[in-house]
Order: structure tokens, then sequence, then C-alpha cells
């Protein structure tokens, strides 16, 4: 759910057509139609005119949402759009440190999410081998974390059971209890 800021004058100034509390808002009935939902989103920070008040505004909302990843970008000019023609007085000194704090509670909240799995059993479509070591398989949870463990090579494309024994900052580590039987998994 990207949210670009949590500010919500500058995302009037961005022509997002919701602001910080309609936001929160339809988190809210989000959370509750789905109590164990995984949020994601994209946040740009630096954008023009931003106060360092508005960039707090965003640190809080990140906070408050709970969010479990997000993709964060410094302000940089599009060509075609609106807020290209602004003058973008932000120093990007200043953007940054914003950019290094905002990433800094990215990392430790996504840490802390991931913390939660540790000795859960968990389902995992194998996708492959891992990218940095063909000993290792990779594959996701429904929630989309990564889970590394070792396995037969047979199992890539099926569902399989997954003990968590690791949690790291993006990404699970685990050993492998159960392929599940194709019939389950409507093959």
């Amino acid at each position: 759910m990207p949210v670009q800021s949590g500010s919500s004058d500058i995302l009037k100034i961005m022509a997002r057509k919701y602001s910080r509390e309609h936001y929160l808002e339809l988190v809210r009935k989000i959370k509750t139609a789905i109590p164990n939902v995984s949020l994601t989103t994209d946040i740009i920070v630096g954008f023009p005119n931003e106060t360092d008040e508005q960039f707090e505004e965003t640190m809080s909302l990140y906070k408050e949402v709970g969010f479990e990843i997000a993709y964060t970008y410094i302000y940089s000019p599009r060509e075609g759009t609106p807020a290209a023609k602004m003058v973008d007085n932000v120093p990007m000194e200043v953007k940054k440190e914003r950019l290094q704090r905002l990433n800094k509670l990215v990392n430790d909240m996504s840490a802390e999410a991931m913390k939660k799995y540790e000795g859960q059993i968990v389902e995992v479509l194998v996708e492959g081998e891992s990218k940095n070591n063909p000993e290792v398989l990779a594959g996701y949870t429904p929630k989309s974390k990564l889970v590394n463990f070792v396995g037969p090579k047979e199992i890539i494309g099926q569902l399989v059971q997954v003990k968590i024994t690791d949690a790291k900052t993006w990404s699970l580590t685990g050993e492998l209890v159960e392929v599940q039987k194709e019939q389950e998994v409507g093959i």
C-alpha cells in the first residue's frame, strides 16, 4: 500500500487523493478484516518543501501502521510531472540523512517482524536454488517472506513445510519438515 509520505500536507502537494487520516483509516479496516496482514509500502523523502516536522510525520506513520517492509527513495524530479516544475529546496545532505533514518527504522521493524517466525513451521512454495548457495533451496511463505533451507532439488515447484530456525532482517532460515502431497496442492 504505497503511502509516499506520512504528512497530509505533502500528500496534497504530491496530488495524492488521500490524507494521512484517510490512509490510517483504510489500514484500520484492513487490519480488522485480516488480523495477521503484512503490509508493505513505498516512501519518498525530501519532496520539495518537506519540513523536518513533515518528515517526522512519515516516521510516526510508519511505526503506527507497523509496516514490515518499505521501498524507500530520495525525491528526484521526473520530467513531465507537476513536481518537476517545483523548486527542489531540500538539500541533498538533508535528504540523505532522512533516508538513513527511515531505512534504520525500516530495517529494525523488518527484523522485529521476522523474529516472530522463529520456531514456527511455515508453508513455503519452493522456487529454486538460493542465489547465494546452490546447495540451499529458497522459496516464499504466503506472506512473501523469503525462506532458505536445505532440501532435495526435486521439491522445486512444490509446497513444503519448513521449521524456521533463524530470522534475519530480510529472510528466514529453516529446516525442511515435510513435502506436501501433490493432491493437497491441487496438482
